[in-house]
C-alpha cells in the first residue's frame, strides 16, 4: 500500500468515524448551542472545544515555520495570540453578568444600533470565510503540488466529509468531535516530539534556540499581545462558546484553554526548530516529514486533518448560528436554516482554493484591520455616543488596511526585520482607535443618540 493510499485512508476513515460518533441534533438548542439532554457543556468539553478550534491547520503550520525562522522566540510569539482567551473570557463573562447580554450581537445592537451589527457582521463573515479555504489548502498540500488534480481532490473530499458530520449535529457535533480531536492532537504531538527530540540529544537545544530581540521574532510577540485585545471578538468560533455554559464554567474553560493552547503551539514550533537546527530547508512540517520518511509524513497528515476539521466544523456551526439567530433574531430558529447556511459557506469558502491564496495573510491582515474592536469591548460599559463605534472600528479598519498595503517611512519603524512594518502599523492604528473612542465623550453632551 503506497503512502498516498494511506493518506487517503486516514482522511476518509477519520471523517467517517467522526460522522458516526456525532450526535444527531433535532432541536435548536442542540444544533445551535451544543446542549445534550438539556445540559450545557462542562469544563472538559468546553475547554477541549476552545483549544482545538484554535489549533488550526494553518496556525500549527505557521508555528512550525516561525520556529524554523526564529527558534523558540517564533513559537512563543505565535503562542502570544492565546492571551486572547483570557481577554475574551473576562469580557464575555462581564457582558453576561453585569450587562445581561445574550450574545455579542445583542450587546452591539443594544448599545450602538443595528448599523453596528451590520459592520461587525461584515468583519466576522470575512473571518469565517477565510477559515474555510485557509485550512483546507493545508490538507491539499500533503497530497500534491498546488494546482494539481490530487491537490484539489483532497481539498474537496476533506471539505465535503467534514460538512457531512457537521450538518448532522451542528454545534453538538462540533463540541463532541472537538474532544476526540483534542485528545488525538495531543497524542500525535507527543509522538512527533518523540521523533524529533532524540535527534538533538535533549530538549536544551530547542529551548536555547533563537534570540530574544526585536527583529528576531520578539516584534511578532508584541504584535500578538496588541492584537489579543481585539482579535478574539471578531471570531464567532471563540465568542459563541462564551454564551453556552454557566459563567463559572466559561471562565475556567477560557483560562485553561489559554494555557493549553499556548503550550500546544510552542511544542509544535519544535518541529520548525528541529529543521532549523538540522539545516533542513522548505516549509517546516513538510521538511521534517521528508527527513523522517513515511511514518512522520502520515503523522503530519493526520495532525493536519485533525486540526483543519476541528476548525472547519466550528466555523460552519458558528455561521449557521449567525444566520439563523444573530441576524434573523428568530425566537424559534429553524435547524433546517442552519444547515442550509452551512452548505452556503462551504461552497463560497472553497472558491478561493482555486486562486492559490496565501494562508499567512488570513491571520496578520485580519488581525490588523479589527484593532478598532479593542476599546469597544474593553470599555463596553463606558457611556459613549454611537458614533464612537464607527470612529474606532471603521476608522481602524481603513487605517489598518491602508497601512498594511502602503509601507511606512523608515522613521516610523521601531526596529528592523520581517515584522517591523506590522508592529508599527499595529501601534499606530491602536493608538488612533483608543484615542477616538475614549475621547468621543469630550465632543458630545448626550451619551446616546
Amino acid at each position: 500500500m503506497t503512502i498516498t493510499v494511506l493518506q487517503w485512508v486516514l482522511v476518509v476513515a477519520s471523517s467517517v468515524g467522526l460522522y458516526l460518533v456525532s450526535p444527531l441534533s433535532r432541536t435548536a438548542s442542540e444544533f445551535f448551542k451544543g446542549a445534550r439532554k438539556e445540559r450545557s457543556p462542562n469544563v472538559v468539553l468546553l475547554t477541549s472545544s476552545l483549544v482545538i478550534s484554535w489549533l488550526f491547520a494553518k496556525s500549527i503550520t505557521n508555528a512550525a515555520n516561525l520556529g524554523q525562522s526564529f527558534g523558540l522566540v517564533g513559537g512563543v510569539a505565535y503562542a502570544g495570540y492565546y492571551v486572547s482567551f483570557i481577554v475574551a473570557g473576562l469580557v464575555l463573562v462581564s457582558l453576561r453578568t453585569r450587562g445581561g447580554y445574550r450574545s455579542i450581537h445583542h450587546f452591539l445592537e443594544s448599545k450602538f444600533g443595528r448599523g453596528a451589527v451590520v459592520v461587525f457582521t461584515f468583519l466576522i463573515l470575512i473571518r469565517l470565510y477565510n477559515e474555510v479555504w485557509s485550512n483546507t489548502i493545508v490538507i491539499g498540500s500533503y497530497f500534491g503540488d498546488t494546482g494539481t488534480t490530487e491537490y484539489y481532490a483532497a481539498i474537496l473530499v476533506f471539505t465535503l466529509l467534514t460538512l457531512a458530520y457537521t450538518l448532522k449535529g451542528g454545534m453538538s457535533s462540533s463540541i463532541m468531535t472537538d474532544v476526540i480531536q483534542m485528545a488525538l492532537f495531543v497524542v500525535l504531538l507527543g509522538i512527533i516530539l518523540g521523533f524529533i527530540l532524540p535527534e538533538q540529544g535533549s530538549v536544551q537545544p530547542f529551548l536555547s534556540s533563537g534570540s530574544w530581540k526585536l527583529g528576531q521574532g520578539l516584534d511578532l510577540l508584541l504584535v500578538a499581545l496588541i492584537q489579543c485585545f481585539s482579535y478574539p471578538f471578531h471570531d464567532p468560533v471563540l465568542t459563541d462558546r462564551g454564551f453556552i455554559s454557566d459563567t463559572g464554567t466559561t471562565l475556567k474553560s477560557y483560562f485553561a484553554a489559554a494555557v493549553i493552547g499556548a503550550l500546544c503551539i510552542i511544542f509544535f514550533s519544535f518541529v520548525g526548530i528541529f529543521t532549523r537546527l538540522s539545516g533542513l530547508e522548505g516549509e517546516a512540517p513538510v521538511a521534517a516529514a521528508r527527513y523522517f520518511g513515511a511514518p512522520m509524513l502520515l503523522l503530519m497528515n493526520l495532525i493536519m486533518v485533525t486540526s483543519a476539521s476541528s476548525t472547519l466544523d466550528s466555523a460552519l456551526a458558528s455561521f449557521s448560528k449567525l444566520v439563523s439567530i444573530d441576524l434573523s433574531k428568530a425566537t424559534t430558529p429553524k435547524v433546517s436554516t442552519g444547515r442550509i447556511a452551512m452548505v452556503g459557506l462551504t461552497v463560497l469558502g472553497t472558491i478561493p482554493v482555486f486562486f492559490n491564496p496565501a494562508i499567512l495573510s488570513a491571520t496578520t491582515i485580519s488581525g490588523t484591520v479589527v484593532l478598532g474592536l479593542a476599546p469597544v469591548f474593553l470599555f463596553w460599559n463606558r457611556r459613549v455616543p454611537r458614533s464612537a463605534f464607527y470612529l474606532s472600528v471603521v476608522g481602524g479598519l481603513l487605517i489598518g488596511a491602508a497601512l498594511s498595503f502602503y509601507p511606512l517611512p523608515d522613521s516610523l519603524l521601531l526596529t528592523e526585520g520581517k515584522y517591523a512594518q506590522l508592529l508599527s502599523v499595529n501601534i499606530i492604528t491602536s493608538v488612533y482607535c483608543f484615542l477616538v473612542y475614549l475621547g468621543s465623550t469630550m465632543f458630545v453632551k448626550k451619551a446616546y443618540e
